[in-house]
């Protein structure tokens, strides 16, 4: 019976955590002060609100039923398709992007923290002037356990990080060590099916951002050293994914991802959601924040509850779970 009720009690506390997310979203959107049920927000004439409120809800694991209790699975895969960003085919040109030179020393000179924070949300890039000091660094128990970015990143003696790569998380009860999608080390496949075509995110040999969807042979002919999968691609060789009125689908959520300029500059971004003072961010809000920031190349990587950035040893932006930053199977680190 005790346990009964416990799960049900944490049920209930993540139904009134989403209630607040809700809350806020409409608020941010139409007139501070005037509040609408959800009911009225789905049948009301706020065209908007509804479709980012199922993005929002539909994105996420545990609160789905905020949008199917009110709508047909028809018009919720109507407006999901609305928004879909269509990657598929992209694929960047390695060629369009120089060389850093690789006789360069590798120091923390070459990486410089910025806070991007404004009245809307709370957000941090770093920017890294070599390349070749971007990683993939995994747990050290990959398949079993997930590892906390900090700890990650202590493990490797690295500047810094981001989250990367997603994971198996079936109920929210996941244990972060079991990859999805490909996962590659230093040249070495850690994760995947050589029969699978992957969303690769990822760098060769000459630490070009590498975007495109690959077979495992491919990437090893594409000379990929390091490389995870998620996506989806928000700018491909220059290109913006998410055009019009779109906002990519994905809602308003924590934010992660990585870019990298033509002259080889890898852009690592975070920001926070899911917070009082900061909502969260749209894929097209972070692929606007690419393009200020001159990337050629970006995508999106596992966000929500994943987000965090680390750099010297202090975790610098407020992940989302009340039960601190989650244990993560990958993550993109600066070495020194």
């Amino acid at each position: 019976m005790g346990g009964k009720r416990y799960k049900k009690s944490t049920k209930m506390i993540k139904f009134k955590a989403f209630i607040k997310n809700v809350v806020l979203l409409i608020v941010a959107q139409i007139l501070v002060g005037i509040f609408f049920s959800i009911p009225m927000v789905y049948y009301g004439p706020f065209k908007v609100i509804r479709e980012e409120l199922v993005n929002t809800a539909m994105t996420t694991l545990s609160h789905q039923y905020i949008a199917t209790w009110f709508l047909s699975d028809e018009e919720i895969n109507r407006i999901m398709e609305k928004h879909k960003i269509q990657d598929e085919d992209k694929r960047s040109d390695v060629e369009a992007v120089a060389v850093f030179d690789s006789d360069v020393e590798k120091k923390e000179s070459q990486v410089e923290f910025i806070n991007i924070s404004n009245e809307k949300v709370k957000g941090y890039i770093l920017l890294v002037k070599n390349p070749s000091m971007v990683r993939v660094a995994t747990t050290s128990k990959i398949g079993v356990q997930g590892m906390k970015l900090l700890d990650i990143v202590k493990q490797e003696n690295a500047i810094g990080g981001i989250n990367a790569g997603g994971f198996g998380d079936e109920g929210g009860v996941g244990t972060g060590g079991i990859p999805m999608g490909l996962l590659m080390q230093d040249g070495k496949v850690i994760y995947g099916n050589e029969k699978e075509r992957y969303s690769i995110i990822g760098f060769n040999e000459d630490s070009v951002l590498v975007l495109g969807w690959y077979t495992i042979a491919e990437a090893k002919e594409k000379k990929i050293r390091d490389a995870v999968s998620f996506g989806p691609y928000l700018i491909v060789n220059g290109e913006p994914m998410i055009k019009g009125n779109g906002n990519g689908g994905w809602g308003l959520a924590p934010r992660t991802a990585i870019g990298q300029r033509q002259d080889g500059t890898v852009i690592m971004l975070v920001i926070d959601g899911r917070q009082l003072d900061s909502i969260g961010a749209t894929l097209k809000d972070v692929q606007d924040i690419m393009l200020q920031y001159g990337a050629y190349n970006a995508a999106n990587l596992d966000g929500g509850s994943s987000t965090t950035m680390v750099y010297q040893n202090n975790i610098v932006n407020s992940p989302s779970s009340k039960y601190g930053p989650r244990d993560l199977p990958s993550a993109f680190v600066i070495k020194k």
